[in-house]
C-alpha cells in the first residue's frame, strides 16, 4: 500500500512568529489524509531574519513543535515539522523534528552543513553532530536539511543507516533554482531513493526563494512539483519502487566503497 504524502511550500515573508503558526495551521488543516506531512525549513522564523534567530529560538518543547504535536495527534499522521532555530543553553541550532502520530517527539536533527555565503547562518548557529535517520511505522526516512544537499556523503550514511527517503526541507533562495532541481534529482538516483524536498516562496530578509518543492522516485523522476506560489504538494509513494529500482538497474548494491 503507498504511502500519501503532503509537503507544505509555505510562503514565509517578513510576518511575526505568531501569525506564521497560525497560517500553517490553516494549511495543516488541508493534509488530512496524509500519512507524512513535511514542513520547510525555518518555516516560523525565517531563514533571512537573522536578527530574530534568539528572540525567536525555542527548546524541542517551544510553540512551533507543540503546534505540529498537536496536528499530528489531531490528524493521527506523521509531521516533519521542518525546523526550528533550537536553544540548548548558550547555543543556537537549526532543528528539525520529526513527530509521530500520537504527537511524540520520534527525532530530532540538528543541521550538520551551515551556510556562510551572504548569510549569518554558521556565525550565529553551533553546527550538528551526526545524521539521524528515524524509523517508524511508514518506514525509515533519511533527514537534511537545505544546504546540506551539495554534500552527498551525508546521504550516503544515509542510505547506510536503512534509509528509503530523503527528506528534505529547505530555505533555498534565487539565483540558484537550477542547482536545486539538479541536487535534488541526483541525490535520489545516486541512492535509489525517494526524496521530499520542501522549500519556501515569497521574500524574508533579503532572500527570495524559488520554491519548486518536490516529490522524486528512485529512478530520479520527478512525481510531483510546484512552482513558485505557496501550495500543498501531494502524491502518494510506494516504498518498494526503491527495492524493486535497485534489483533492476543494481547500482546501490554495487558500491565498493
Amino acid at each position: 500500500m503507498g504511502l500519501k504524502i503532503a509537503a507544505i511550500q509555505f510562503s514565509v515573508g517578513d510576518g511575526d512568529k505568531e501569525s506564521r503558526l497560525e497560517r500553517m495551521r490553516i494549511l495543516l488543516d488541508q493534509t488530512k489524509g496524509a500519512d507524512l506531512v513535511v514542513l520547510p525549513e525555518l518555516w516560523s522564523v525565517g531563514c533571512g531574519s537573522y536578527d530574530r534567530y534568539a528572540a525567536d529560538s525555542e527548546g524541542l518543547d517551544g510553540p512551533s513543535i507543540r503546534m505540529a504535536q498537536a496536528k499530528a495527534k489531531e490528524m493521527g499522521t506523521h509531521i516533519l515539522a521542518g525546523s526550528i532555530i533550537e536553544r540548548e543553553g548558550d547555543h543556537f541550532y537549526n532543528t528539525a523534528v520529526f513527530i509521530g502520530p500520537q504527537g511524540n517527539i520520534m527525532a530530532a536533527y540538528r543541521k550538520i552543513h551551515l551556510f556562510s555565503y551572504k548569510s549569518r547562518e554558521a556565525e550565529l548557529l553551533r553546527r550538528g553532530a551526526k545524521p539521524v535517520a528515524v524509523s517508524s511505522e511508514l518506514g525509515v526516512f533519511g533527514l537534511s536539511l537545505c544546504f546540506d544537499l551539495r554534500f552527498p556523503e551525508l546521504y550516503r550514511l544515509l542510505l547506510d543507516q536503512g534509509a528509503k527517503v530523503f527528506l528534505v526541507p529547505a530555505g533555498w533562495s534565487h539565483p540558484r533554482l537550477e542547482h536545486w532541481q539538479l541536487l535534488t534529482r541526483v541525490r535520489a538516483v545516486e541512492n535509489q531513493c525517494f526524496l521530499i524536498a520542501v522549500n519556501s516562496v515569497g521574500a524574508n530578509g533579503a532572500n527570495i526563494y524559488c520554491g519548486h518543492s518536490v516529490i522524486i522516485g528512485p529512478n530520479g523522476k520527478i512525481i510531483s512539483q510546484a512552482g513558485e506560489e505557496e501550495a500543498i504538494l501531494k502524491a502518494e509513494i510506494d516504498l518498494s519502487d526503491v527495492d524493486q529500482s535497485r534489483l533492476k538497474f543494481p547500482t546501490v548494491t554495487s558500491r565498493v566503497l
